[in-house]
Parts: C-alpha cells; sequence; structure tokens
C-alpha cells in the first residue's frame, strides 16, 4: 500500500491532522473545531486582512515545500497587519486541495504556519479554517490583529518634509525568484525540483528570502508608537508600493538612497515602508529619501523620473506560459 492522498482520507482524518499540530497554539476563547472561534478583542477594534496563494502564480510545488508554502502564507499575512501598525493575534485559513496530493501535505503545511507565528508572530495562532478539493491549490488566509491602543498608520498621511524609511531586506527574494527562472526549469520550461548543492550561499540566502520570508512584524507596532505617519509592507516593489503612499497621501515621494534594481522593483520581500516625521524613525528603520510636495510623478529617484511601473502586478504580469 502507498502513501495516503487526500483522496484516500476523509476531511474529518485531514482536519485531525491539521488540528493536531496548530490547536496547542490557540488563544482563543473558542479555537478551532467548531463552527467558528470565539476571539478575545482587547481594544475594541480589529484589524483584518485577507490574501490568497494560488499554485502558478503564486509559488510551484517543484520549488516550495509544503512547509515552505505554510510559512510564506502566515508571512505575508501577518505582515500585512504590521503594516497597519497593529499585532497580529489569529489567522483563518481555507484550503483548497489535489485530491492526488500526498495527506501527509498537511501536516508540513500546518507546521510551516505553526513555526512562522511562533517565530514571526508570538501569540499569534490559526484559530480556524475551511478545506475542500480542486484541481488547483489554493491556500487562502485572513489575518486578524489589534491595535493595543495605537491608531492604525494608514498609507494616506505621509506629509511634506517627512523622511521614508525601510525596515527589512529589499531586493532578495526577487533576486531568489531570478534565480528559480533561469536554472530550476526544464527544456520545455516546466520548473523542477532545486539542487541546493548547486547554489551560492548567497544564492540559498535569495531563493530562501523568496520561498520563506521572514518580515520584520514586530517592527509594525514600533513604527505607529514612534509617530509613523503612513506605513505598509512591501509586496509588490519599493516604487510601484511608494507610489501607493503617495498617491494616497498626495504627495511625491523622493528616494535617495543607493538602490539597484532588485531592491527597486523585486516584490516579495515584505519589508516594512514607512513614513515619519524628520528625525523620529526607529534604529531599526533605515532611512532611504524624502516627502515633497506633489510634483507631476509620483516617485522620483535620485531626482529623475522612472518610466516603468517598477514593481508586480498579478493582471498585467502573470504568464502562465512561463512553467
Amino acid at each position: 500500500m502507498g502513501e495516503l492522498r487526500v483522496r484516500d482520507v476523509s476531511e474529518k482524518d485531514l482536519l485531525a491532522r491539521i488540528l493536531r499540530v496548530l490547536s496547542p497554539a490557540s488563544r482563543a476563547e473558542v479555537g478551532p473545531g467548531d463552527d467558528a472561534a470565539v476571539l478575545a478583542v482587547p481594544g475594541g477594534r480589529i484589524v483584518a486582512t485577507t490574501d490568497t496563494l494560488v499554485h502558478g502564480p503564486d509559488f510551484r510545488l517543484a520549488w516550495t515545500s509544503a512547509y515552505d508554502l505554510g510559512y510564506k502564507a502566515a508571512a505575508v499575512n501577518v505582515a500585512d497587519v504590521a503594516a497597519m501598525g497593529a499585532r497580529p493575534t489569529a489567522l483563518l485559513v481555507a484550503l483548497a486541495l489535489p485530491e492526488s496530493l500526498p495527506a501527509s501535505f498537511v501536516d508540513h503545511l500546518a507546521t510551516g504556519f505553526r513555526d512562522a507565528l511562533a517565530e514571526l508572530a508570538p501569540g499569534c495562532a490559526v484559530e480556524g479554517g475551511d478545506l475542500t478539493v480542486s484541481d488547483t491549490l489554493t491556500v487562502a488566509v485572513t489575518a486578524l490583529g489589534v491595535l493595543d491602543g495605537v491608531e492604525p498608520v494608514l498609507r494616506s498621511g505621509a506629509r511634506p518634509g517627512d523622511e521614508v524609511a525601510v525596515a527589512g531586506e529589499l531586493g532578495a527574494a526577487a533576486r531568489g525568484l531570478g534565480i528559480l527562472f533561469r536554472r530550476f526549469r526544464d527544456a520545455d520550461g516546466t520548473p523542477v525540483v532545486v539542487s541546493t548543492d548547486a547554489l551560492s550561499p548567497a544564492e540559498r540566502h535569495d531563493i530562501d528570502a523568496q520561498l520563506r520570508p521572514r518580515p520584520p512584524v514586530e517592527l509594525g507596532v514600533v513604527a505607529a508608537r514612534a509617530g509613523a505617519t503612513a506605513l505598509m509592507d512591501i509586496s509588490d516593489g519599493l516604487l510601484l508600493d511608494s507610489s501607493r503612499i503617495a498617491d494616497a497621501s498626495g504627495v511625491t515621494i523622493s528616494l535617495d538612497a543607493d538602490l539597484d534594481d532588485a531592491a527597486l522593483t523585486g516584490g516579495e520581500d515584505h519589508a516594512l515602508l514607512a513614513c515619519f516625521p524628520a528625525g523620529m524613525a526607529p534604529p531599526a528603520f533605515e532611512v532611504i529619501g524624502r516627502v515633497r510636495e506633489r510634483g507631476e510623478t509620483a516617485v522620483l529617484v535620485k531626482g529623475a523620473v522612472r518610466e516603468d511601473r517598477g514593481g508586480w502586478d498579478p493582471y498585467a504580469d502573470w504568464d502562465s506560459t512561463l512553467g
């Protein structure tokens, strides 16, 4: 008898495998296993966000393990909570699983979720979700957080004279994705398993940044308490995400630091991009520019206009022929 597949077990059995990994971390009044969770809401306000990872445009199983997929799905969602200046408290996870997947896939996926939350957002746990079957593996996550008495930090608060600062690494995830596409596809363009022995330490670091991002989640609250006027996580590239703050705030963002194309246009590092009144950026944030009165363009790089969009748009950039 071969390895158990999703098609060989019931929903009850799959759920039991997941809860065996995740339930001990629950902080809810009523946690996973009932029709819905019951959560305490300190301060009476909830920050909520959702993100979906779909096999194809968002990840490839030839390149990512179930563990890494769970880790990344947790990381990108708690980063969005942090980008509001909030503290992540709970995740709700919906899985659409191909029936041919090994049943053990959910064990490793759940472990990735558990470990990511323990490392990046202690006190946050998976508190519920849903299971269904699909030809396309999909992981949909709703993340919840609390503000702990501070006001949410929006994209729309940047003011002329503010400093623009970043916490976290820029460009590594984009370099890692480039390595995967250049070196780990066959002649037909189909992704193949990554051979880590063929990689230098720097290349392994960059691929790890793509497959298992580690956003500085704890610094979202730090930024809010330090007086950040605008805040977001860099998921689609520094240029594109800077333009979103600039447009929401009605200002121009001038980036003055020495940044290469990977740092400027690469996404998925999930670093935090913030604006602070001059001199108020916390030590963990590196100042990379200034906020100016609105000019003809949203973003300047060393005083010049970039003609390209400078980031990832899934509707414009996803190409199903790329493997």
